[in-house]
């Protein structure tokens, strides 16, 4: 599960404090106590793999619960609003309550760091337990059962330090990252054993990448080391594929090999996600280790024991070669369709001895775009998707919405279905008008009626919540102030800004508006040309429109909204 912002949306979570390292593993009482009411209250998964401690505060709790009248009624307070606001899917519903902890000063205050209206939206969900859990935690004593237990969360910590170090260490080491001071961003693994130790909640909020996970009893790892491994690549590669932004729109048509792919929607519409991920994905493949031991080099150079082992080796980098190319086709088939192109240049980049900060750019820059996208067109995909912890893709994706589908034609270059199933849910009094509305001015502009589509943007502004579709429509009528004759810059520079200011926290979004901040959106020039399949001028977020958006459809100077 995911939730994640903007750094300019989002103040620091409670647990982080200025100053300090970059990478920490904690505990927090906050969310201790979010926990102990979920177990109060019926959450029982995994109970048998938890950790001792998790047993023992149910039945310390138990126990006060048995003995204090107080202590039961508000308990079943806490009780009901849980079962009120449980949601289908149980991970989702616990990680409403994982995510508001991470925004609560400590016990007994329990109160948002943040205004209401700054808390992610998952914990904007739950915030009014808070009143709720105040008075269970007081009546029932959490916070001695807390300091009770406090040796034993400690010991946990211990047990967890050493194989994260490790871990940390040796990607650090794969990538030639070196290991710096604090800059303002932080990595924090928050072990709380009164949770699932098969759920891993990770969360990015501004600069802070956070990681909510239970040890498990019964496992060689006490915790998924795999997964901790996993965001951790995130936080570190993130900031570079980000960077070069510039180079983002030519890599748009990417997306067009990937629609038919088992991902989320997320990942179909934004290609500095999808192309992070197989980043990623191509650095464990390029690590993957299998279960073979790997031979041990003689201490002594004796010849016959020289030559064993360089045929042991030999066999061995084999195999872990022939594992890892499965694993690059595994990913592809998956939808990661530039996992391949990524391993192929991280080996590269292993025989330059160069670190990943100085070969990200060639990577990125010397990409050839239409051999790759064609491709991922050829790769026969699975019905499944593997999950990420910190990405946005479950195991199978959820079901496409009517506008999801429309956006979907949309980047195909199939404006009629587009038009025509926003129009169906236009009129649909039930229907997401807003998306739908937004949809149309796309539409309109590829159709190269501006003033149409300028009115509609902004009614779409007043007429949904959803975030993308608010900030997407305030960057549409900045770029249409931009190629106003003369432009209005000034109105141009309002429209994107008041995106960055929205909550929509997607990397494409922020780039975005932070281009058309510096400098004002230009329509392109290009030589006419038939349009063939091979053509990458299509763009879900937009950039595409550009192209069909003539400078003789200039839009009349539009009222203020």
């Amino acid at each position: 599960m995911v939730e994640q912002s903007g750094p300019a949306a989002r103040p620091r979570v409670a647990q982080i404090e200025p100053g300090g390292a970059a990478v920490t593993l904690e505990t927090s009482e906050s969310l201790f106590d979010l926990g102990v009411a979920l177990n109060a209250c019926g959450y029982d998964a995994d109970l048998d793999r938890s950790a001792p401690v998790r047993g023992e505060v149910r039945a310390e709790l138990n126990e006060m619960l048995a003995g204090s009248e107080e202590a039961r009624a508000s308990r079943d307070a806490v009780c009901s609003y849980i079962t009120l606001h449980r949601l289908s899917d149980s991970g989702l519903s616990v990680g409403q309550y994982v995510s508001l902890s991470l925004y609560l000063s400590p016990p007994p205050e329990l109160t948002p760091n943040v205004a209401e209206t700054d808390l992610p939206p998952q914990a904007a969900a739950v915030v009014n337990i808070l009143p709720l859990l105040r008075t269970f935690a007081q009546e029932a004593k959490l916070h001695l059962i807390w300091l009770h237990h406090r040796a034993e969360y400690e010991a946990l910590v211990e047990r967890v330090h050493e194989p994260m170090t490790r871990t940390v260490l040796n990607t650090n080491i794969y990538l030639h990252q070196p290991v710096s001071s604090y800059d303002g961003r932080r990595f924090l693994v928050l072990l709380e054993p009164m949770l699932s130790p098969s759920l891993t909640n990770a969360r990015i909020y501004g600069y802070d990448y956070i990681i909510v996970t239970s040890p498990d009893n019964t496992a060689g790892d006490p915790v998924r080391m795999d997964q901790i491994r996993h965001i951790y690549l995130h936080y570190v590669i993130e900031p570079m594929v980000y960077s070069r932004g510039s180079a983002m729109e030519r890599i748009q048509p990417m997306l067009r090999g990937v629609q038919d792919a088992p991902l989320e929607f997320s990942y179909k519409s934004d290609v500095v996600a999808l192309m992070t991920e197989c980043l990623i994905k191509a650095v464990e493949a390029r690590t993957y280790e299998t279960s073979t031991p790997k031979p041990k080099k003689p201490a002594s150079k004796d010849r016959a024991e020289g030559e064993r082992y360089a045929a042991e080796k030999d066999i061995y980098d084999r195999e872990t070669a022939v594992a890892r190319e499965k694993q690059v086709a595994i990913d592809e088939q998956q939808g990661w369709v530039l996992t391949g192109y990524f391993y192929r240049s991280l080996q590269m980049m292993e025989r330059n001895s160069d670190g990943l900060r100085d070969e990200i750019a060639p990577m990125i820059y010397t990409m050839d775009v239409d051999h790759e996208r064609r491709h991922a067109e050829q790769i026969e995909f699975s019905k499944t998707s593997s999950a990420d912890p910190l990405g946005r893709a479950p195991v199978a994706p959820r079901k496409l919405s009517d506008m999801d589908q429309a956006e979907i034609s949309l980047m195909k270059g199939d404006t009629a279905t587009a038009e025509e199933i926003a129009e169906k849910v236009q009129a649909d009094p039930r229907g997401d008008h807003g998306r739908a509305l937004y949809v149309l001015a796309r539409v309109d502009l590829m159709q190269r009626d501006a003033p149409k589509a300028q009115l509609e943007f902004q009614e779409a502004l007043t007429t949904t919540k959803d975030p993308r579709t608010i900030a997407w429509s305030h960057i549409y009528l900045g770029r249409l102030y931009d190629s106003m004759n003369p432009p209005n810059r000034e109105r141009a520079v309002d429209e994107y800004k008041a995106a960055l200011a929205n909550r929509d926290s997607r990397p494409d979004t922020k780039i975005a508006a932070e281009n058309g901040i510096k400098k004002p959106f230009a329509l392109p020039q290009r030589e006419a040309k038939p349009r063939s399949e091979d053509d990458s001028d299509f763009d879900p977020t937009g950039k595409a429109e550009k192209e069909a958006y003539k400078p003789d459809a200039t839009p009349k100077s539009p009222a203020p909204h």
